[in-house]
């Protein structure tokens, strides 16, 4: 015979207060925040455009219609068509599903494998002298030239630039954990959890990681933003998306050779590219003041 468990009142309420208090600290968030309110609403309409893009872009993105070469922007193409009658306008929407996602991926990867690298190198010593050294090898060299050269070794795709960016910057994000993890492990109750004798695990990943997220999170944004330029500049080079799938990058390196004969190809994908990037950081700046325990109470 089993006995359910009724609700118990006490924790309705109190799940109800909780929700209460964060919903409460969010809204006072945006409204010390505008500028990050701005930014997100530009980030989440565009991301809705290029999820549904297949509802709300009438031409086919590949498709070449001869009779359209460099038509102007207008009715029938409203950023224009390219040197072969493709619609720039599906093609910038559809390029948006390949630039936004590169710099998901890689602001995830890079935040994953720069906090598990950061934790443990701050924590020890022994392995952190080594692991600074290879972090100090990999940003000696310029970002984008060690990114051009792992593209050329890996090949064009897009899990392959995913994956080359992460590679290039995660020594950024690394520093940054380590940094953090320094002064945190100096702290009074994680002495008192070595002392009781808990293990590695549970002092890096329950103590020591929740109080490094503050700075964690707004370097997210900023790795966010800054794929999403590596990769345009990648593709702009020839050795980022293959151009037969539509990014910003590759749609502005197509643009570059009719500047003076069709503008619209290389203006609009560059402006939809600004936008965006200014968005995000808009959303990292205002990250940065509401978890900056200092920029909170000077304000």
């Amino acid at each position: 015979m089993t006995i359910s468990r009724g609700y118990n009142p006490n924790e309705i309420r109190q799940a109800k207060g909780t929700a209460y208090r964060v919903w409460t600290q969010f809204s006072r968030m945006m409204k010390k925040n505008p500028n990050m309110i701005i930014g997100l609403v530009i980030l989440f309409s565009f991301s809705l455009l290029t999820i549904f893009a297949d509802f709300l872009v009438t031409h086919d993105p590949v498709a070449i219609d001869p009779t359209d070469r460099f038509m102007g922007p207008g009715s029938k193409h409203w950023f224009g068509a390219d040197n072969i009658g493709r619609d720039v306008y599906a093609r910038v929407i559809y390029g948006g599903r390949v630039s936004l996602l590169v710099g998901f991926m890689v602001s995830v990867f890079v935040t994953l494998s720069g906090l598990f690298i950061g934790l443990v190198s701050g924590y020890t010593p022994k392995i952190d002298i080594i692991v600074q050294r290879i972090m100090d090898a990999l940003m000696s060299f310029p970002t984008l030239l060690l990114a051009l050269a792992l593209i050329a070794m890996l090949g064009g795709s897009v899990w392959n630039v995913i994956a080359v960016i992460t590679i290039v910057d995660t020594p950024r994000m690394v520093r940054v954990v380590r940094s953090s993890v320094l002064t945190v492990k100096e702290q009074q109750y994680v002495e008192a959890a070595r002392g009781i004798g808990a293990p590695i695990s549970r002092i890096l990943f329950v103590h020591i990681a929740p109080n490094t997220m503050a700075p964690v999170i707004v370097q997210a944004t900023y790795f966010f933003a800054l794929a999403i330029l590596t990769e345009a500049s990648l593709s702009f080079l020839g050795l980022g998306i293959p151009p037969e799938d539509p990014s910003w990058g590759n749609i502005l390196s197509l643009g570059r050779k009719y500047l003076q004969q069709a503008f619209w190809i290389a203006f609009f994908p560059g402006l939809v590219l600004t936008i965006n990037v200014l968005a995000m950081n808009l959303v990292g700046d205002g990250l940065r003041d509401a978890l900056d325990p200092k920029l909170s109470r000077s304000s």
